[in-house]
């Protein structure tokens, strides 16, 4: 078994476990002008946390590509997500900014530069990875400040454990591209299954919001081609796609799946981190029907350190 399939597995007992770090030393206060940064997958976690924490009428949240963090801009607090520690853009923030600024960390590793510079950190060493493709870390990191949202993380978790024995909707034999869709907070969560696909597989992936699909993506829909979406969907989205001949994908009816891309049986939806699982674990089928090897991709690395 690789290490990813593994970690994919194991994200229901991780979520439960970052549950009771929501009271952790450091977490964003009700009403605190916030910014999140991260880069790759940490950066679409850091965009759906804003998205719900701003939703939650907790205060102003803004999220930033570490690269692109402006360091001219004032917050109440800086929150840095990187599981190694060490990512070079992200360091960088967080020595810029901590002289005036408080600055909680998100890392899998405490040893790492990072810690030296924040205020606080949250370490989730429980749900570090040994494949170079972050699974378990980034939505143990989600499950964590969704908890101190005071989002139920058990439901979430029992959805994850459905999500990781479902078949998969997307057949890879019969599939040439994916569309990933988000509304609102799960514009991020599309991202990083579009990133999972991309990066484990090789494999032609976009993602967009939900209502920006219309105004020009949706040309490139068709026969043997898949459009996911997370969370809400926009009326009559579903129809227009499947009028392309793409198969549409959603969350709504789980159960079981019967031609590509459609849910038969009923029940309630899942959680959208759980759906997530499920593109997780397409990006590995598609990697391992191809032979490659989906714990080490090709070009990448643990973590992106700059000299």
């Amino acid at each position: 078994m690789s290490h990813v399939k593994a970690e994919i597995a194991t994200q229901p007992e991780c979520w439960r476990q970052a549950a009771k770090l929501a009271e952790a030393p450091g977490l964003p206060a009700h009403g605190e002008r916030v910014a999140v940064v991260g880069c790759g997958t940490s950066w679409f976690m850091a965009k759906a946390y804003a998205a719900l924490r701003e939703q939650s009428g907790h205060g102003e949240t803004d999220a930033f590509q570490a690269s692109d963090f402006p360091l001219g801009r004032r917050y109440d607090r800086l929150v840095a997500i990187t599981r190694s520690g060490t990512t070079t853009e992200t360091v960088d923030v967080m020595r810029e900014v901590r002289e005036h600024t408080p600055v909680t960390l998100f890392t899998a590793d405490a040893a790492q530069p990072a810690t030296e510079l924040a205020t606080d950190a949250v370490v989730l060493d429980f749900a570090d990875e040994k494949s170079v493709v972050q699974t378990r870390f980034a939505t143990s990191v989600l499950a964590t400040l969704r908890a101190h949202l005071g989002h139920d993380i058990e439901t979430a978790a029992a959805d994850a454990e459905v999500a990781v024995r479902l078949p998969l909707p997307v057949h890879p034999a019969l599939t040439d591209q994916i569309t990933f869709l988000g509304r609102g907070w799960t514009v991020g969560l599309a991202e990083e299954a579009a990133l999972k696909c991309r990066e484990t597989a090789g494999f032609w992936t976009e993602s967009y919001p939900a209502m920006d699909y219309r105004h020009g993506p949706i040309s490139i829909a068709g026969p043997r081609r898949v459009v996911w979406a997370f969370g809400d969907v926009p009326a009559g989205l579903a129809e227009e796609v499947e009028r392309t001949g793409a198969a549409f994908v959603h969350a709504k009816h789980h159960g079981g799946y019967g031609s590509i891309g459609r849910w038969v049986g009923k029940r309630a939806p899942l959680d959208p981190m759980a759906d997530l699982i499920l593109a997780q674990r397409v990006a590995l089928a598609l990697a391992t029907t191809q032979g490659l090897d989906p714990d080490n991709p090709r070009h990448l690395s643990r973590s992106v350190v700059l000299t």
